[in-house]
């Protein structure tokens, strides 16, 4: 099924409104997950429109939040989300620290007490638009191996990045601390398809490639992908007192629950250090001279990374975004469906 991205938008939205979120805050929740889709990042796409609708319902979300900001230091300040919708909570909080990398060269905000903030990419890249460098790293449910052990401690925990160029190329960097993101598992279940050996274990610790056996998912590249894992736990989780490692709420868990995840955003104004216009002139050189380089055998050039969602963002617009036919189904009907998700899967992202 291949649907207009305005089209996708709307129906997003409308979904989201209806099971109880403003207009506004409905709006961005779609402009986040329709970002995501339309760079082909379908694991945090409209794939995840029926468990936000059905925690929102259920108060899990708060549907009116009284966010607030502290601002600490000139460079530095802690945004209070409520619990409310983590995509709208990292959105203003986004905006907040552009405008003081703006004036004082660096921010560092932190967001505390939201949901499921999406795709990090979209937040960087709202940074990278207006001239910033920008880096965001945020928690997720316990479904990680640590390295050397054969229990669940840390989640996924994704950093993202983002830099603007001198043109319209925009280096975007969005990683999960895991071989793969949890939201991959749930798209490979979605359309019954199997997943590689090296993604994730069984209950008993063993290599699965059913994607409905998976028990924990494995670090990137051993104990470097564990050391990332908990560096971003301290950074978006103990830094801002909000629970962390094993403690961090389950997304599937009690969907009438606030899950006081924690998110932080680090800003640079590339004009504080070396100037703006020297810094977007040497990265567009960076990526010419990648482009140069002579492709390995199995590939045709070398890419920068963000270039290809790119590619598929433009091929999409042209042809329509891939939705899976039930997704869409459920995005057209009247349903919210209670109790689908509680206590579905004790993992989530």
């Amino acid at each position: 099924m291949r649907v207009k991205k305005a089209d996708l938008h709307q129906l997003i939205k409308d979904k989201i409104q209806k099971a109880g979120l403003s207009e506004e805050h409905a709006g961005i929740v779609s402009d986040v997950l329709t970002f995501a889709d339309a760079r082909g990042i379908h694991s945090h796409g409209a794939m995840r429109v029926e468990y936000y609708s059905e925690r929102i319902a259920k108060g899990g979300i708060t549907n009116d939040p009284t966010f607030s900001f502290n601002q600490t230091a000139p460079s530095c300040g802690m945004f209070e989300g409520d619990n409310g919708s983590g995509f709208v909570a990292a959105e203003k909080a986004m905006d907040l620290a552009i405008e003081m990398a703006k004036k004082n060269g660096v921010a560092v905000v932190g967001v505390r007490n939201i949901s499921h903030s999406g795709a990090l990419a979209y937040y960087v890249e709202r940074a990278a638009a207006q001239d910033m460098v920008a880096l965001s790293v945020c928690q997720s449910d316990p479904m990680v191996v640590p390295f050397g052990g054969s229990e669940p401690y840390f989640g996924t925990n994704p950093i993202a990045f983002a830099a603007p160029s001198n043109d319209d190329r925009v280096i975007t960097f969005d990683m999960a601390t895991t071989v793969q993101a949890w939201g991959k598992i749930l798209h490979a279940r979605s359309k019954k398809e199997a997943i590689p050996d090296t993604w994730a274990v069984d209950a008993k610790g063993n290599p699965t490639t059913d994607s409905t056996a998976v028990n924990a998912l494995l670090p990137i590249a051993g104990p470097k992908g564990y050391g990332l894992m908990m560096m971003v736990d301290v950074l978006s989780g103990i830094l801002l007192g909000v629970p962390f490692g094993k403690h961090v709420s389950s997304m599937y868990h009690d969907l009438s629950k606030g899950r006081e995840l924690g998110q932080l955003h680090i800003v640079i104004n590339p004009d504080f250090f070396i100037g703006l216009d020297v810094f977007k002139k040497n990265i567009s050189t960076m990526l010419d001279e990648l482009k140069e380089i002579s492709p390995s055998p199995g590939f045709t050039e070398v890419n920068y990374p963000g270039e290809r969602g790119r590619a598929r963002e433009k091929n999409y617009e042209e042809n329509g975004i891939e939705i899976v036919d039930d997704i869409y189904e459920y995005l057209i009907s009247d349903d919210i469906h209670y109790d689908r998700y509680d206590h579905k899967n004790k993992f989530a992202e």
